[in-house]
Formats: C-alpha cells, structure tokens, sequence
C-alpha cells in the first residue's frame, strides 16, 4: 500500500482502502473481509492499527464483526444518498436454508439463516432489490 497523505493517520488511510473496495464491490456485501493477520501482512501495519480501521467502517455502517466468524461487508442502514424522490427500505427476517444456500453456508438443509432484503425506489418505483444471507448470532 502507498505510503498515506502526510498527517493522515495510517488506519484512516486503511479504513478507506477497505472503503473503497466494500463500495466498488470487490468485497462483495455480505463477504467475509480478509482476517486480521492478513490484513496486518498487506498494509504491513500493526494489529491495533488494523482493528482500528475496522472500528472505524464499523462506526460508519460498513462492516459488521460476528465473534467467530469474523467481520463481513454489511448494507448501509442510514444512509441516504439518493436522488430527489429517492427511498431505501431495508428488511430482515428468519429463513430456511434451501438447498444452494445450505451448501453456501455449509449447513444442512432447512438450518436458519437471517436474510436481509433492501429495496431502492424511485418516485415509488422499484429501482433495485439486493438480498443478503448470513448465519444467525447467538442472540438472534
């Protein structure tokens, strides 16, 4: 990684680097990003470095850290980015696992996994629907 804007403390320069690769999509919503030690090796920077970076895209509504499965990319919830006339509706519920998601997840047929579907609407026009599948915590 290029060497941050002077007076730019390294885990900002961190934090948008992933930034950019959540919003460009080459970390997918819903991906696991890259563990810790991996990330330390890439940015050859300090763990609390890193874990401060992803603090920081945790505070923004980017990521989202799951103990034991790690931290992956998340929809933004409050965001409102939107030309005039511009919506986003976002909705969670529990689901079966069909059989593609179950061998997705790893899991048997008919395990529980939560679903996320976010709704982009236009002058009530719907412009766009994303899902998203992850595994329920414990407190779920």
């Amino acid at each position: 990684m290029p060497t941050p804007h002077y007076g730019q403390p390294r885990y900002r320069a961190i934090a948008d680097e992933l930034r950019e690769r959540i919003e460009s999509g080459v970390i997918a919503r819903g991906a696991l990003l890259p563990a810790e030690s991996a990330l330390t090796a890439e940015f050859e920077a300090a763990r609390g470095t890193v874990r401060q970076a992803i603090a920081e895209l945790r505070d923004a509504g980017l990521v989202a850290t799951e103990h034991g499965r790690g931290t992956y990319a998340t929809l933004r919830r409050h965001e409102r980015r939107f030309d005039e006339g511009s919506e986003m509706e976002t909705q969670q519920r529990r689901v079966a696992a069909d059989a593609e998601l179950a061998a997705l997840f790893a899991v048997e047929v008919g395990a529980a996994l939560i679903e996320q579907q976010s709704l982009a609407r236009t002058n009530g026009a719907v412009r766009a629907v994303c899902r998203t599948y992850r595994l329920p915590t414990a407190d779920e």
